[in-house]
């Protein structure tokens, strides 16, 4: 588990330090891209929360769309 983590968090590194690159797509399609990753990260860091919604998915979707940041 724990190798795994460090090549999750090494993938992270370099994703985030390719967004920092100019590059010849979008911003919004990077974006786009870059928050599916992160979504599917939160899904399956802990548990298959894809599966087993009734768990912490629920909370994070309302926190997200019930309770937002404020900005």
């Amino acid at each position: 588990r724990k190798k795994l983590q460090v090549l999750v968090d090494d993938a992270w590194k370099d994703i985030n330090e390719e967004c920092l690159n100019q590059t010849a797509f979008p911003v919004a399609l990077l974006q786009r891209i870059v928050n599916f990753a992160r979504m599917i990260e939160i899904l399956y860091k802990y548990i298959d929360g894809y599966t087993n919604s009734s768990t912490k998915t629920k909370e994070y979707i309302s926190l997200l769309l019930v309770r937002p940041i404020p900005l």
